[in-house]
């Protein structure tokens, strides 16, 4: 490869170079400014790459920049991005990445001294002596190969965790045994799974490379300089007219893409070609979770040219950014979460979903032989360890995870039957309830707290300052969804206040049924007059909070401001709170424990990040999350 001279390299970076004593410093900046480098034909960069546009996190990478995407080709290897404020630091000893604290977080140090650092227009950053190249990026690829790359045999490929995810992931491309392999990897380790896709070579003339040649063609070259053809490209690429890139999908598949250089209505990336053929199919092991994740199935979609992943009915993406992540159910299933009565009467507690043309080939733990469909289904509802039945001429039985799920457009023999949780856990028999129950709408959180009382009780003067007196009628509250109820709408909703369900220094809440508003069940709280003068204090505050709406945040459904009445009406959370879930009889399983982890950070983020003014809960711990009727968590006591 040709080095490129002292005027190249001059209009390639704006390098300080001299010679004799002088010295090579050069340092960019991560910045929510031009935080780059450009090649000369200014179509790609390298330097500071956001993660996105909604936090201030940076990838050192190599990116096409004269495109919309701003696809990134090639990003610096280190565990996490880097802050806003972190640089990159280039002298004659090398190149060095360091955060805002100092710390060194990457850094190539050649043998020799640095004359020069470039962004060719290949896409390749080097850095570079007088003579040769000291190192550069193409000799260390991360998912992608560009025309005129090449991967050696002692190189490989990594995809990312995700597609916003720039982690290294679940699948390699790498040479083995002479010959080009496709495999899952035991993530995070370095272990390689059984092969999906593998391009032989003969024993006697072994690869030696994987070539992307300056004019589209891919394919493997051997030792003896024969040439074997991946499929991907042909004869019809123009790489004058478009951009190309060879990426390890983090789905698994090997896609060559192109992307049109000059703007036009479809300023997309387009597949040309791809291995495997089928990649839910191609995938066939024990170990790992597929193309799609753990508990989800697969469907190849040919239009696309992409695999589509579903999750079950009942089970929902363990990561909401991430489809290929795998799913998780949206209830206790296994031994650990049984009760007594699913135990005893497992009919009541959980029912079998058909799932036609589905199947997790692997993992069965049980084979039931000649069993029926009815036998096979009766036989995994009753056994707590079971999960998945898949029927046919014989029975097989699988727990959690399934892995290498798809969905067969063929005619198949088998059905496959998911366990579904048809009860709560506070649903249980009313013979049960001392043993097992799961307190209803304990909202004992919501008059806990002195903050939030004051700031929920100062909404009522806000609503004195800013409408009529008369609160007869619904009506809205300073642009929120809270409505103002009459106390004798309130009164015969709480059957006069007969049902006590919580209380606190600042009140008693009760159970109610909104007649007029199709029987909702809501917990209304009768709370202390109002103390004037905490009122200009949380103003701000209340707007905050009047106005949000998330489904992890408890609702605040309306109030009463009528004469010496004080009250509030909420949602009503019939699994009570996290602490009972959590120390209760009936214990939450590990991906129930997820799924409430995830739903609380959710709902932080939405009260951080989302709201017109953010909004900070100084008080997040078990007894202020309740759960709903669907065990979903809900974050209470705003203040």
């Amino acid at each position: 490869m040709a080095i490129p001279n002292i005027f190249t390299v001059l209009l390639l970076l704006p390098l300080h170079l001299a010679f004799g004593n002088s010295t090579l410093n050069l340092t960019l900046y991560a910045s929510d400014h031009n935080s780059s480098w450009l090649s000369p034909s200014k179509e790609f960069a390298f330097g500071f790459h956001p993660i996105n546009n909604s936090t201030r996190l940076f990838l050192l990478a190599i990116w096409f920049d004269k495109i919309p995407a701003k696809t990134v080709v090639w990003s610096a290897d280190i565990a996490d991005p880097v802050p806003l404020g972190s640089r990159v630091h280039l002298t004659s000893t090398g190149l060095t990445l360091t955060n805002p604290q100092g710390q060194v977080m990457w850094a190539i140090k050649p043998e020799e001294d640095v004359s020069y650092g470039a962004v060719l227009d290949t896409g390749n950053f080097v850095l570079a002596s007088s003579s040769s190249y000291l190192w550069q990026s193409f000799d260390n690829p991360i998912d992608t190969l560009l025309p005129a790359q090449t991967l050696d045999v002692n190189s490989k490929l990594s995809s990312r965790l995700s597609s916003v995810n720039y982690t290294k992931g679940r699948f390699e491309l790498y040479f083995d045994s002479g010959n080009l392999s496709l495999s899952q990897i035991g993530w995070p380790s370095e272990s390689h799974y059984d092969k999906y896709l593998s391009i032989g070579t003969s024993s006697n003339d072994s690869a030696s490379q994987l070539v992307f040649n300056s004019s589209g063609y891919i394919y493997v070259k051997t030792k003896s300089g024969d040439q074997k053809a991946l499929g991907l490209s042909n004869s019809s690429l123009s790489v004058g007219r478009y951009y190309y890139r060879a990426t390890l999908d983090p789905y698994g598949v090997f896609s060559l893409y192109s992307h049109p250089k000059e703007p036009s209505e479809d300023q997309v990336w387009s597949i040309e070609g791809y291995v495997p053929d089928n990649i839910c199919t191609a995938i066939f092991s024990d170990l790992g979770g597929g193309c799609c994740g753990y508990n989800s199935y697969c469907s190849w979609d040919d239009n696309n040219k992409r695999p589509n992943c579903t999750c079950p009915k009942g089970y929902f993406l363990v990561d909401p950014n991430d489809k290929f992540g795998g799913c998780q159910p949206g209830f206790s299933l296994g031994c650990g979460a049984d009760d007594a009565r699913s135990r005893e009467n497992p009919e009541e507690v959980y029912r079998m979903e058909p799932l036609q043309s589905v199947n997790w080939p692997l993992g069965d733990y049980e084979r039931l032989i000649n069993f029926t469909q009815d036998e096979c289904i009766k036989s995994c509802l009753h056994d707590c360890n079971c999960a998945v039945a898949i029927t046919g001429k014989d029975c097989w039985k699988k727990n959690l995870p399934v892995s290498n799920g798809r969905l067969s457009l063929s005619k198949v023999e088998t059905m496959a039957f998911l366990k579904i949780r048809i009860q709560p856990l506070g649903n249980l028999n009313p013979s049960l309830q001392k043993e097992y129950q799961v307190q209803p709408a304990l909202l004992g959180s919501l008059i806990g707290s002195l903050v939030l009382s004051t700031l929920l009780v100062a909404a009522l003067v806000l609503i004195i300052l800013l409408k009529p007196k008369k609160t007869t009628r619904v009506t809205s509250l300073v642009e929120t969804n809270m409505h103002s109820f009459s106390y004798k709408v309130l009164k015969e909703a709480t059957n006069e206040f007969n049902e006590e369900v919580g209380r606190g220094s600042f009140g008693i809440v009760y159970k109610g049924v909104l007649r007029s508003v199709t029987k909702t069940v809501v917990a209304v709280k009768r709370l202390d007059r109002l103390s004037q003068e905490r009122e200009k204090e949380f103003r701000n505050e209340l707007r905050a909070i009047g106005n949000t709406c998330h489904k992890n945040l408890v609702r605040l459904i309306g109030f009463c401001d009528e004469g010496v009445h004080r009250l509030l009406v909420y949602e009503f959370m019939s699994n009570g709170t996290l602490a009972d879930i959590l120390f209760g009889k009936s214990k939450p399983d590990w991906n129930l424990r997820v799924n409430f982890a995830l739903e609380i950070a959710r709902g932080l983020l939405y009260l951080h990040e989302e709201c017109d003014t953010p909004v900070i809960h100084c008080d997040i711990k078990p007894q202020n999350i309740l759960i709903d009727a669907h065990l979903r968590a809900k974050i209470s006591d705003l203040g």
